[in-house]
């Protein structure tokens, strides 16, 4: 009997170590990259409506020829676009935005994972936590690299979600995604796609750092007062918080970005250029034009982005448990 009980209290310690070990195995690095692609278009399409209002914002008043004209806000310029295009001006670059987000979010959740686990071999110990400066070089270093690969897709998506509000005799009226990299290609040569590329690395630098950094910090500091759990009212939690970081941190750049890529030949010089036109005909609030749906556009589209991200974690974790 004793030899029994002993027999099994071993089987059970290994299965707990089993466990462990399973719980702290890291997927393949195409992995990394493929979760996070997923996870980002399932947020990048519940949010896009919001996004399409956001950047519309953002640019109304831009080369306006009738000074103090009425500024729409949040509503009124959803209720605008419902009008006059339907439920399908709301959607307008939904295929550039699940591309963009294919690229950049997928090289972004790669790149982060990646250069946290090199911090953790360099600490000596890859089950620890990771400061929250180790996160923030990762979110950085991540959104730069991810910016400037899928930036071709961001500026197709900009555009086809400004092209509503210029006259009809000047829309762009690409047919989707594709369609207009090859125009903006050979209309305005190769070098166009990469029109607003500092600002967009920039944002995507301040952007990636506050949302994941916000989020692995937020989610490890709710876990460790023993009250959450690891699950989806902690992810839903912990993704709201970051949202909100990350839209104050990025709104100012997200503007001189938005305006950039959206500009006529030769309009702006640059971002410190279109940074200085901006605040000198506007005043300095026209860097937070936007702040409202870019926060319920942001929260949404994190929250989204992460709950999703851990559910598919999860489900790998499974497949590769049996």
């Amino acid at each position: 009997m004793a030899v029994a009980l002993q027999k099994q209290r071993s089987t059970q310690t290994g299965r707990q170590k089993d466990e462990k070990k399973w719980g702290q195995q890291k997927p393949p690095v195409y992995r990394r990259f493929v979760q996070g692609g997923l996870a980002a278009m399932a947020g990048g399409a519940a949010s896009h409506p919001l996004d399409v209002i956001k950047v519309l914002l953002q640019i109304q008043g831009e080369g306006s020829a009738v000074p103090g004209a009425r500024k729409l806000g949040l509503f009124q310029m959803g209720q605008k676009v419902f009008f006059n295009d339907g439920v399908t001006g709301l959607f307008r670059g939904l295929t550039a935005s699940l591309l963009r987000q294919g690229v950049y979010s997928s090289v972004r959740f790669g790149v982060y994972d990646s250069i946290n686990d090199s911090f953790r071999r360099m600490n000596g110990d890859v089950s620890k936590e990771l400061p929250l400066w180790e996160k923030v070089i990762s979110g950085i270093s991540a959104g730069a690299i991810g910016a400037a690969v899928g930036n071709p897709a961001d500026v197709a998506m900009v555009r086809m979600q400004a092209d509503g509000r210029l006259p009809p005799e000047q829309r762009r009226n690409y047919k989707n995604v594709f369609d207009g990299l090859s125009r903006i290609a050979r209309e305005e040569g190769v070098l166009a796609l990469w029109n607003g590329v500092v600002p967009t690395v920039a944002r995507a630098m301040v952007v990636t750092a506050s949302q994941f950094a916000a989020y692995d910090q937020i989610k490890e500091t709710l876990l460790s007062t023993g009250i959450f759990r690891d699950n989806p009212s902690t992810h839903f939690t912990s993704g709201f918080l970051a949202g909100f970081v990350a839209s104050c941190t990025s709104n100012p750049v997200d503007v001189i970005k938005t305006r950039i890529m959206n500009m006529k030949p030769g309009q702006y010089s640059g971002p410190i250029d279109c940074t200085i036109k901006t605040v000198r005909s506007e005043g300095p609030l026209a860097l937070y034009k936007g702040f409202v749906p870019t926060f319920v556009r942001q929260a949404p589209f994190v929250i989204v982005t992460f709950v999703t991200l851990e559910q598919i974690k999860r489900f790998y974790r499974y497949l590769d448990s049996r």
